[in-house]
């Protein structure tokens, strides 16, 4: 099944809106409606409201704030100081003033000139931010990857189901004809009783897969921020598309368009400018001032001539001797740097193994359908076949039984084979880093010519109105509403009951 990520903003936030109001999501108390959903649906209802995505644009804002607090850093800084005092005691007596109180007003105004450390912090704060737009467009795929599986979950529950319901229709037919051939006396009783099991064993069978559809169905919904209760009606069908291509060029692809790869690049680089940074505390700064003081027996008065002045001038400062805690720091910023380059390491070899191994099964379930296809033909023929030599009284119930186990199978590992294919080839696309909102190749490309995020983010964008930070004025979406007091103190008490009832009939 191809899988369509392309789209804006508006159309992901239609179809929110649209789904949201078909089931009533802010209404309280929240009904189960039916909702029609594709698979493009899902993935645009996941990237929409997906709360883990939400997390990663509020660290894209903490990223790009942390940066905008360590560029300001490095310009003007004001500040005033305000002192208010009254001596008293034999000073006063040896130095008397005709003022009763002291009130000093000192205005400052400093800027660093040469300060490696924040120049430091500025380029370590820039790659954290890259690596804050890489690791949300991995959210993002992550995101999509998560939505498309629990959406093949259900299609493959629903396959399941109507897997199950054929076994039930076959066996109950069965079930007639061996009863009616029993009150014609050409079969036994074990026959029915056989039969009657067979079937009761189908029926169980048929619970559990409609009980797998419910939980899938509420799987989803939990992922594209639906009400867990909610009915889906999923328009696709799992069928089989040729995807051809060497397993070295989806490894290539995945080495170089990994978002959680370029991340771990920028994650190295945030590392090794605070190797820069522990470092800048052996180099001198150099800083200006200026200051204006005033001072007098009122809070704001310029009443005391002596106290009346301003300064200009420039300070110069170096520390020789720390007792080596810059050096330890600057080993602990080295170690911190090892791990981020080990960490890099692993995610390209986690790559590597990520996209083998999709690959890999996707070859193979891509060989399973056509087996499992046939097995299907050939299944339905050997029970037809059983069936009529039955039915003629030349076959034995045993074999009747035994087929429609064997249709069964082939029927189920059908549905298998091709939900393990369009499973394979969704994983096969996460972990070759198919790009949702943003492209880490191009985004990596502008940042290496020098480039801040601004610029990357136009280049790499997709789409113009994909949201690489939290819309301004977004609310968090409430959460369903809890119940009242009175409901929640109705439902501890039937819990209590069961219970009670529970254990009374289990010490039976």
């Amino acid at each position: 099944m191809a899988l369509k990520t392309k789209g804006n903003l508006a159309g992901r936030i239609a179809c929110a809106l649209a789904l949201s109001a078909a089931i009533g999501l802010f209404a309280a108390p929240v009904s189960a409606e039916t909702v029609k959903l594709s698979l493009a649906d899902s993935v645009q209802m996941a990237l929409a409201n997906n709360r883990t995505i939400k997390q990663s644009l509020a660290d894209v804002d903490a990223a790009h704030e942390q940066l905008h607090a360590a560029n300001r850093s490095a310009g003007p800084l004001l500040t005033w100081d305000w002192t208010g005092s009254r001596v008293g005691g034999k000073v006063k007596e040896l130095n008397p003033t005709p003022y009763k109180d002291t009130y000093e007003n000192k205005a400052t105004l400093s800027m660093a000139l040469f300060d490696p450390t924040i120049n430091a912090q500025r380029k370590e704060a820039r790659y954290g931010l890259n690596a804050a737009d890489l690791t949300l467009e991995q959210t993002k795929q992550t995101i999509r990857l998560t939505a498309t599986t629990d959406y093949f979950n259900i299609l493959q529950a629903r396959n399941m189901v109507q897997v199950r319901e054929e076994t039930v229709a076959t066996l109950a037919k069965h079930l007639d004809d061996v009863n009616a051939q029993f009150r014609a006396g050409t079969v036994a009783r074990a026959d029915v009783l056989a039969s009657e099991v067979e079937l009761a064993n189908a029926q169980q069978a048929l619970t559990s897969a409609k009980n797998d559809y419910a939980v899938a169905v509420a799987t989803l919904n939990n992922v594209i921020g639906l009400p867990t209760d909610t009915t889906l009606e999923t328009s696709d069908e799992m069928r089989y598309t040729v995807y051809d291509l060497a397993l070295s060029d989806c490894t290539d692809y995945g080495l170089v368009y990994r978002a959680d790869a370029a991340a771990a690049h920028y994650t190295v680089k945030q590392a090794e400018a605070a190797v820069e940074q522990a470092s800048a505390a052996n180099l001198p700064t150099l800083n200006a001032a200026a200051t204006r003081s005033i001072a007098g027996e009122h809070a704001f008065k310029n009443s005391m001539r002596d106290k009346d002045m301003w300064t200009l001038g420039l300070s110069a400062t170096w520390r020789i001797f720390d007792n080596e805690a810059t050096t330890a720091q600057i080993r602990e910023a080295k170690a911190k740097l090892r791990k981020a380059e080990e960490a890099l390491a692993a995610t390209n070899e986690r790559i590597r193994l990520d996209v083998h191994t999709a690959y890999l099964n996707l070859r193979a379930a891509e060989q399973n359908i056509d087996t499992t296809e046939k097995a299907v033909k050939q299944a339905e023929e050997d029970y037809n076949i059983a069936r009529v030599r039955y039915n003629a009284g030349v076959g034995t119930n045993l074999e009747v039984m035994r087929a429609s186990d064997n249709l069964t199978t082939a029927r189920t590992n059908y549905a298998t084979a091709l939900y393990n294919y369009n499973m394979s080839k969704a994983a096969l696309d996460n972990a070759m880093g198919v790009p949702v909102d943003l492209d880490a190749m191009q985004y990596r490309r502008v940042i290496d010519h020098g480039k801040r995020a601004r610029a990357a983010r136009e280049a790499a964008v997709l789409h113009e109105d994909a949201v690489l930070e939290t819309p301004k004025g977004a609310q968090v979406r409430p959460a369903e509403p809890a119940p009242t007091a009175e409901e929640a103190a109705a439902s501890i008490e039937r819990v209590r009951a069961a219970n009670a009832a529970y254990e009374m009939t289990m010490a039976k």
